[in-house]
């Protein structure tokens, strides 16, 4: 459904989204970097206006640990919805018929949205995942502050990749009670891969960290793109600034979408492991046989 958006404002004859950090300067009749927001005519105005306002994609009621959420209600489900779009072009993405592409979907109104949740007694919230949830803005936005009126404790929770300004992330945490965010590698890694900065995902695991939501951390390991020592030192630095006790899920990769590299060998993420545990004190390892795990975090 296509909706008028949040954080915009007219700039030489076209439209400024402020949403993310991307500030695309947008024409009439085109949309932004994450192919969901489109400049258009609204009476005499330009206005900008989100495409994917309560477009399902999939819906789904996972185990809450495969978000991954290991520290946060861990034997509950949550029920899970996605969209379609993403401000990120990762090379590597694992969801990227939805991401990538304006896959099939079905409009669901905010309200009713907010009742299939609650309604469900086998979830304890509902996770907004598999495409990118914050370039669904408005309608995450809606839905939980509906549900947040109606029942205080059920949960909201993103899966996101953090690529979001500060305004709009301040506005939406007092509706959100977890997230997982990814923080993918190093600086060249987000600029030549992901074609965003690292900067803006640093600064939303800050800030959401210091408003108290529930946060976990996700990177998916390389290799040879973010998994070298001076790399993962960094990182291990970065979240012991912010909060020693963090929780660093470092997942396996395996070949998807077009980045064609073999997978993450067990040795690589041992030592990953072995390297971040020093910094910090809930790393785990995902992507990965329960053998393996036991082979990986037992040594």
């Amino acid at each position: 459904m296509k909706k008028e958006a949040m954080f915009f404002h007219p700039e030489e004859g076209k439209i400024r989204c402020v949403l993310c950090p991307h500030y695309c300067l947008i024409a009439k009749g085109n949309v932004g970097f994450c192919g969901v927001r489109q400049c258009g005519q609204s009476g005499d105005e330009l206005k900008l206006f989100t495409l994917n306002y309560g477009e399902i994609t999939s819906i789904s009621l996972d185990p809450i640990i495969k978000k991954p959420l290991y520290h946060f209600h861990p034997r509950d489900n949550i029920l899970s919805v996605g969209s379609f779009g993403c401000n990120f072009k990762c090379s590597f993405c694992q969801n990227y018929s939805i991401s990538q592409h304006r896959a099939e979907s079905r409009y669901v109104p905010a309200g009713e949205m907010a009742d299939i949740s609650l309604r469900n007694t086998d979830s304890i919230g509902l996770a907004f995942t598999y495409n990118e949830p914050s370039i669904w803005y408005e309608y995450v936005y809606d839905v939980a502050g509906e549900i947040k009126r109606r029942d205080g404790e059920h949960k909201i929770v993103l899966v996101t990749n953090g690529y979001i300004n500060e305004e709009p992330l301040k506005k939406l945490l007092p509706y959100v009670d977890a997230m997982n965010i990814d923080l993918k590698g190093d600086g060249e890694f987000y600029k030549s891969i992901c074609l965003g900065k690292l900067e803006p995902v640093m600064n939303t695991i800050r800030v959401a960290n210091g408003e108290g939501c529930h946060i976990e951390v996700t990177t998916l390991l390389i290799p040879g793109e973010n998994n070298s020592h001076e790399t993962l030192d960094r990182l291990g630095d970065f979240l012991a600034s912010v909060d020693r006790d963090i929780v660093l899920h470092v997942s396996r990769f395996f070949p998807r979408y077009r980045m064609k590299k073999p997978a993450t060998g067990i040795e690589d993420l041992k030592k990953a492991y072995q390297q971040l545990r020093k910094k910090l004190t809930n790393v785990y390892v995902g992507n990965v046989s329960e053998e393996e795990r036991s082979y990986i975090m037992n040594q």
